[in-house]
């Protein structure tokens, strides 16, 4: 391939971010993840808009599970779902599992980390420093976060208390973000608040977070970001990826950042039936404050950007933002994610950098998971063992327009697969009865109509690529 000799890479990839919810204009391109009312979101991610004004942004692109420990798993191996080795977030990364940074460390690179990482979801112990594990993963460094409700949860212990240095009944950190809050004096003033937004992740509840700006989360995340890229060594390759714990929810966001959304309006929900009065305005507060953590993202992005021209390295970087997997807000009356809904399973994905193409949207057909062998194909090496990711590098640089004639996802007892136009998903639950849907993309955008029943050529040509071969 033609590209730079050993990019940087700076991976934004925060948590829950819908595919819709993006700062460009869509009408709802048939058979993408954008929703017809897109154009009516008011959003404001300019930095985001920049980016993707500068390369490709993908409208037809699916995580490989829509759950965060196994979709980081599958990004971390470069391998799908039913080959990644975690079914779901009570399971840990297979050590003996190689990863992407692991060969991008070896190489000579410098490989760091912030935010929320879930590669030891099952365990719920990142250490004071958030350095557990990091240089087995394959880091050189970082400071791996506890996720919203992991932080309380861990805090407290399951139970309430847990055992910290051989006493009963005390609670205590067990992870970076909640150790500095306790530094400042805040940690209990955070479980607090956060104890009073459970129920449905916290969802409905959108009143202002009592921290102050610089003890937000994804402001802190981003500084300890912002300090490891101002100390990379000028002269060495370096891998810096930013895990946002935002817009996952509980929907907490600061005085100042709620109070920039109060007058803006959302389309409603799709798939759902009647809402009166009070549910509308309790599903806008909730989209005023999920546009506020995206907003918030973007102005974290933004100084990421300032950092790379004062160090004279923007037009060296390869620069990508996605997300995890997506979130359903109401959509069909669901929320959050694990659904195989398009809100759910759809992700953003934005890549801009040296030899990628300006302002193109692609079309193409792409896996999150995609981007492992796309960083090992512009440092220059091999695959992962066992590997199914696939570069995205001949789409980026125009090579190709196509990338993949399907794409899957799964969780648990469903898998699916995507053409581009039509989605088959089949649920085989422990108990209950089995299931077999068919969406049209086109058609049914929003997937409110069952075709399973009408199409059985359709049922009978997509199934036997619902799972890879194992």
């Amino acid at each position: 391939m033609q590209t730079v000799v050993r990019p940087n890479f700076l991976f934004f990839l925060p948590d829950q971010h819908r595919p819709d919810w993006v700062p460009w204009q869509t009408a709802g391109t048939a058979g993408t993840q954008s929703a017809p009312e897109a154009r009516e979101l008011p959003l404001r991610m300019p930095h985001l808009a920049t980016i993707a004004a500068r390369g490709v942004r993908f409208s037809r692109a699916l995580c490989a599970s829509p759950l965060c420990a196994p979709s980081r798993a599958c990004l971390a191996s470069g391998r799908e779902y039913d080959r990644c080795g975690v079914l779901n977030n009570h399971f840990n990364y297979p050590l003996e599992q190689p990863t992407y940074y692991q060969s991008l460390r070896d190489a000579g690179y410098r490989v760091a980390g912030v935010g929320k990482f879930d590669l030891h979801k099952a365990t719920m112990d990142w250490g004071l420093d958030g350095s557990r594990l990091l240089r087995e993963w394959g880091f050189t460094e970082g400071i791996d976060n506890e996720g919203k409700m992991d932080a309380i949860g861990s805090y407290a212990g399951n139970a309430g208390a847990r055992r910290v240095g051989g006493q009963a009944g005390t609670v205590a950190p067990r992870g970076p973000y909640m150790a500095f809050l306790e530094q400042r004096g805040l940690a209990e003033t955070h479980m607090a608040d956060f104890q009073t937004r459970r129920g449905p992740h916290g969802h409905h509840l959108t009143h202002p977070t009592p921290l102050p700006s610089d003890a937000y989360c994804d402001n802190w995340i981003a500084a300890n970001g912002l300090r490891f890229l101002e100390e990379f060594p000028s002269g060495q390759p370096w891998h810096l990826v930013v895990n946002f714990n935002g817009p996952h929810s509980p929907m907490d966001v600061t005085q100042a950042m709620r109070e920039r959304w109060l007058d803006a309006r959302f389309p409603l929900p799709s798939g759902v039936g009647f809402l009166d009065d009070k549910a509308r305005e309790t599903h806008n507060a909730v989209r005023q404050n999920y546009a506020a953590m995206l907003e918030n993202i973007d102005a974290q992005i933004g100084m990421f950007l300032d950092v790379l021209h004062r160090r004279g390295e923007l037009e060296r970087t390869v620069i990508i933002y996605s997300s995890d997997h997506g979130e359903m807000l109401g959509d069909h009356d669901r929320w959050g994610k694990s659904t195989y809904f398009q809100p759910a399973v759809g992700v953003p994905l934005v890549v801009a950098g040296p030899g990628v193409r300006p302002g193109v949207m692609s079309d193409a057909l792409v896996s999150m998971h995609d981007l492992t062998a796309t960083f090992l194909d512009y440092a220059n090496l091999p695959a992962l063992p066992g590997m199914d990711s696939r570069s995205l590098v001949p789409v980026l640089t125009g090579a190709s327009e196509t990338h993949r004639p399907y794409v899957r996802s799964g969780l648990d007892s469903w898998r699916l697969v995507f053409d581009g136009r039509q989605k088959l998903v089949q649920d085989a639950p422990s108990s209950g009865e089995s299931r077999t849907l068919l969406f049209d993309l086109i058609e049914d955008p929003s997937e409110t109509r069952d075709l399973a029943g009408e199409r059985p050529g359709e049922v009978a040509r997509l199934a036997p690529l619902l799972t890879p071969d194992i």
